[in-house]
């Protein structure tokens, strides 16, 4: 994966993470009093995440939250070795997933092709990454990383423990150095290396379901023989501005499933669950590499709002859905 600038796109599952807003020419030195965010509500649906073909969503209650906003959820915790790395160099980035009693997670289900994906972007999300560890014996998963430079990290560690439900920890992580961070523009045209250019379609409104289509063409011919990456054509990621938090969208159909065709038109059924400004990265594979196209949508409308119940102990509402 490369940096922001250099991203691509995938299909019908979504990811949403969260940006948050940075004064430039800021210094990030060691991890000091950062704030944390708040646990996730809820373990993860059995239908979420890498592990199957997804569920569909409930609307978003005013309290919803996405994934990865927590280091620890449903009695797992994400911890890494080292929570600062070097920026612009070449280094290993390690960490566990453990229980309650400290004792490695040592056994997972193959998802996407992979026992574990591990999202990595700087707060500003200029830099993004997906990465897949490798685990050691002993439960360590280790990667080789360069961070792209100074700043404020948010690592999403996506897997499905052998027997139990997919689940999403998120853990900052920190590059010391000089900061000024990139606020992205809103596009629905994003370039790729290569020659490639990725066309969005479709509208994000809160709390509604809806279709985000991508078009990738290259030197302004569409691409039909896409190539399989993770089990799909696409691979998708959102990220909302202002928390990091995580949503993941798979696409619709897989490849050899006699419909799905291999481009030029990947298309995501996505559902955002609150109004904003959202970075989506879609990867796919061409040519044998993996290519990223990074675009910056702001929601259009606003989220049905649901009236009080009547306090009769009874379920009748009006309005909302």
């Amino acid at each position: 994966m490369k940096t922001a600038a250099r991203l691509s796109a995938y299909g019908a599952a979504v990811v949403l993470f969260g940006a948050g807003a940075f004064a430039t020419g800021m210094t990030v030195d060691a991890p000091t009093d950062h704030l944390r965010p708040t646990a996730q509500a809820g373990p993860a649906s059995p239908g979420a995440g890498h592990g199957a073909a997804p569920a569909p969503a409930p609307a978003p209650g005013p309290h919803a939250q996405p994934a990865g906003l927590a280091s620890t959820a449903d009695g797992l915790t994400l911890t890494p070795v080292a929570t600062t790395l070097p920026a612009q160099t070449p280094t290993e980035l390690a960490f566990r997933i453990t229980r309650a009693d400290g004792s490695p997670v040592t056994g997972y289900d193959v998802a996407h092709d992979k026992r574990m994906h591990l999202i990595l972007v700087r707060s500003d999300t200029a830099d993004f990454q997906h990465l897949h560890p490798v685990m050691d014996t002993d439960g360590t998963w280790r990667t080789p990383v360069t961070l792209a430079g100074a700043g404020t990290y948010r690592a999403f560690a996506d897997f499905t423990p052998t027997g139990a439900t997919p689940t999403t920890l998120g853990v900052d992580l920190f590059a010391p150095g000089d900061f000024t961070p990139i606020a992205p523009e809103p596009n629905r045209t994003a370039t790729a290396p290569g020659g490639y250019e990725v066309t969005l379609d479709g509208d994000l409104t809160p709390g509604r379901s809806g279709d985000v289509t991508l078009t990738v063409t290259r030197n302004g011919e569409p691409v039909t023989d896409l190539q399989p990456y993770l089990g799909a054509y696409g691979h998708l990621v959102a990220l909302r501005t202002g928390d990091l938090g995580y949503l993941h969208v798979h696409p619709q159909g897989t490849p050899g499933d006699g419909r799905t065709a291999p481009g030029p038109q990947i298309t995501f059924g996505t559902e955002v669950p609150s109004s904003g400004t959202y970075r989506l990265f879609l990867d796919f594979r061409h040519d044998g590499e993996v290519r990223t196209a990074a675009f910056t949508v702001p929601t259009t409308g606003s989220a049905p709002v649901a009236a009080p119940a009547t306090g009769h102990g009874d379920d009748h509402r009006e309005g909302g859905h």
